[in-house]
């Protein structure tokens, strides 16, 4: 009992140790380093990402509590909305120059964007939008209409219709879609932003072993429900948010567990966690206006086991396994069509069975850029699957593997998800991935059977 105790306090100030090292900012530091990126975005990106795209002014234009995805990520963090009708211009004068930023609203819409409209001189806001637009004369007008990203598919067909409708004849023809820049706006991690992503996730990956462990599970008494609800309350502990809700499922070697065959279009039953089972637990953070989106898997020890068994462990090889062919297919220009084509070649030349539903992460969850497969359509994706893959953008690397395991006389499949990044040569997993099975409890070498 004593040694049980002396255990259970090193632990808990272990623990509670590695979480004051895993710093969450304050509300007001956090707004600070949202606005320094955002600065950095506009100075340093857009101008390429313009450039590149051939669009000499975008045009954001939202309405309260009907955002633009894309205006949510250029809004100040003290915002939390568009107000009224916001409308942003970006205008760039020639190829490569610094990019004017216009705001035609009631307010300054932070420090980017400063007010190009004075209500009381001008009382129409579209005649102050159409005056600034003359004035520039841009040769493409990009407005956010998309047919592929609904991240890019922002405007409403009451704010394009009357945008159209004010818009000088000379200028109708001048009108594209920015689909193309919207999508290289939301996909491209800068320099700032991946020297924090580490963190990012180092914070959600510390939170899924913390539920995935001996102090949130009692085996027999916890079940699914009970850790996913422990999870929601964690993230607001820790003053973070999160994008999604979490699951937690239970693959076992009991014959009426079919989990490895549940298609992921139905939840799995509350169930309550018991020893022999493999956890697998979808998971994700959202901070710095940035989110994870992580899988991994944990095995409940059995009675005199002070190990994950051995034949899980080499059936979780075949999930890593997957992960390193597709990541070897990741090549600038490359379509997400084509690495998914390349990968499953691979697969099927090695004898792996699985799937591969891997997508763009970043400002978004299932953010805009290439899609590698979909778990309902291991072929071609057509619009998202045909967009090519660049440099600097990051990834939840999301798979399968299914694996015999003849000790449970059934397939087991093993659900992986890790962040990344694409440097444009190589692929880095931001913290690390999982390599091995969690024990739960953890093992303690000094307490034997």
């Amino acid at each position: 009992m004593k040694q049980t105790l002396i255990l259970f306090l090193f632990l808990f100030i272990f623990l509670s140790a590695k979480a004051q090292d895993l710093a969450v900012l304050s509300q007001r530091a956090q707004a600070e380093v949202i606005d320094s990126w955002l600065d950095e975005r506009i100075t340093n990106l857009l101008p390429q990402l313009m450039t590149e795209t051939g669009i000499d002014m975008w045009v954001v234009i939202s309405r309260e509590y009907n955002e633009d995805p894309v205006i949510r990520t250029l809004l100040p963090p003290t915002w939390m909305a568009a107000r009224r009708r916001t409308i942003l211009v970006m205008y760039q004068p020639s190829p490569n120059s610094a990019v004017e930023t216009y705001a035609v609203a009631r307010y300054d819409v932070g420090k980017a964007f400063k007010r190009a409209w004075n209500p009381e001189e001008q009382s129409d806001q579209w005649d102050a939008l159409m005056k600034l637009i003359s004035e520039k004369n841009p040769k493409k007008i990009g407005l956010n209409y998309a047919k592929d990203y609904g991240h890019a598919d922002g405007l409403t067909q009451n704010e394009y219709q009357t945008f159209m409708e004010y818009l000088p004849a000379n200028l109708k023809g001048n009108v594209t879609s920015a689909q193309t820049l919207a999508v290289r706006w939301l996909e491209t991690r800068t320099t700032s932003e991946m020297a924090t992503y580490k963190h990012i996730q180092e914070i959600a990956h510390f939170i899924i072993q913390e539920g995935l462990s001996e102090r949130v599970i009692t085996p027999g008494v916890t079940t699914t429900e009970d850790v996913v609800w422990w999870y929601r309350e964690k993230i607001k502990e820790m003053k973070l948010d999160t994008w999604f809700h979490p699951s937690v499922d239970i693959q076992r070697a009991d014959p009426a567990n079919d989990e490895q065959n549940r298609n992921f279009a139905t939840k799995a039953a509350e169930t309550v966690i018991l020893p022999g089972d493999l956890l697998h637990i979808d998971f994700g953070i959202t901070y710095l206006r940035l989110n994870t989106d992580t899988q991994e898997l944990a095995y409940v020890l059995k009675a005199g086991e002070t190990e994950v068994p051995k034949y899980l462990q080499e059936a979780f090889k075949a999930g890593n396994r997957v992960q390193d062919l597709l990541t070897q297919n990741y090549v600038s220009g490359r379509t997400g069509n084509e690495i998914l084509r390349e990968t499953r070649k691979m697969m099927d030349a090695e004898g792996l069975r699985g799937s591969i539903y891997t997508h763009p992460l970043g400002f978004y969850g299932h953010s805009a850029g290439p899609t590698i497969g979909m778990w309902d359509n291991q072929g071609d994706t057509k619009g998202a699957g045909d967009f090519p893959l660049h440099a600097m953008t990051g990834y939840a690397i999301e798979l399968n593997a299914v694996v015999f395991v003849k000790e449970w006389n059934k397939d087991v499949r093993i659900m992986l998800e890790e962040g990344a990044l694409f440097d444009g040569k190589n692929v880095t997993y931001y913290n690390g991935r999982q390599k091995s099975i969690l024990a739960i409890p953890r093992v303690s070498n000094y307490l034997g059977y």
